[in-house]
């Protein structure tokens, strides 16, 4: 009997996250690799509806996904390779982990993967988890974003994964917007001018925080800090461990905080 998958999924799942279920996700995974097979993903999605379960269906689904997104425009470019193995270097995924996300963008590269039956199954397993499924649609729109623009192939794409997942077209334009914006926010040192920074912010920079709350310049500040507070609280980190995002991928949800925080003290300092 083959066991020591399970054992050092157990050990690394649990080094990782410093959870319990982080821990029972490593066993899990490491189940498999002691079968010697790879993810059964409607397995998982046809069976028991606990949070493992959702956090490996959670995990699995956002590279598979992940690699038909940048399929969309028939051919995957290194810009797109890059954001994938950047993300997974910035999760810090054990080796088990890594090969497990590797092989699911594989899959999702492949000509035949059904992208629509996989998202309703995964829609099907979040239930009314809607900040799972906003993260999740969020980072396929930072793949597609990730060379700087968005063909119609990519676009198509995102509207298809919003559609499934329950979002309108309007509402995933104006989430396109606020990815967007946010990466201009960054490229325009952002967070330093939110923090830190005595220097005034520039019209540019102002403008993208704006964007990244969702929110118009006319606003008052009494939206904008509602507007505020909804995102926090949508993207924390302990709250979407809580509802079954994997810990692995804690770190993007911090990294979307600091972006929205940033945004709201720059936007507070200028409103001063």
């Amino acid at each position: 009997m083959r066991f020591w998958g399970k054992i050092l999924g157990f050990i690394f799942g649990f080094m990782l996250s410093k959870t319990i279920i982080g821990a029972l996700i490593g066993t899990w995974l490491g189940h498999l690799f002691d079968k010697g097979r790879g993810f059964d993903f409607d397995g998982i999605a046809a069976g028991k509806e606990d949070d493992v379960s959702r956090q490996a269906a959670f995990f699995y689904t956002t590279f598979s996904v992940m690699g038909n997104v940048a399929k969309a425009k028939g051919q995957v470019t290194s810009h797109e390779i890059a954001f994938a193995s950047a993300y997974m270097n910035k999760l810090g995924l054990t080796n088990e982990l890594k090969q497990q996300a590797q092989d699911a963008f594989r899959e999702g590269k492949s000509l035949n993967f059904p992208l629509k039956e996989r998202l309703r199954k995964f829609k099907r397993l979040m239930g009314n988890r809607h900040d799972l499924l906003l993260m999740f649609l969020e980072i396929q729109i930072q793949v597609a974003f990730s060379d700087g623009q968005l063909d119609k192939h990519e676009r198509a794409v995102l509207h298809t994964i919003a559609k499934y997942l329950g979002y309108s077209a309007r509402e995933l334009d104006n989430l396109l917007e606020m990815i967007i914006a946010g990466a201009a926010f960054h490229q325009q040192g952002g967070q330093s001018y939110g923090h830190s920074s005595s220097a005034p912010a520039s019209a540019t920079q102002l403008e993208s925080a704006y964007k990244v709350l969702g929110v118009s310049k006319e606003a008052p500040m009494k939206d904008i800090k509602k507007a505020y507070k909804k995102l926090m609280s949508q993207h924390h980190p302990d709250k979407l461990i809580a509802k079954g995002l994997p810990p692995e991928m804690m770190e993007s949800a911090k990294q979307k905080t600091q972006d929205i925080q940033a945004a709201y003290d720059l936007i507070n300092k200028h409103n001063k």
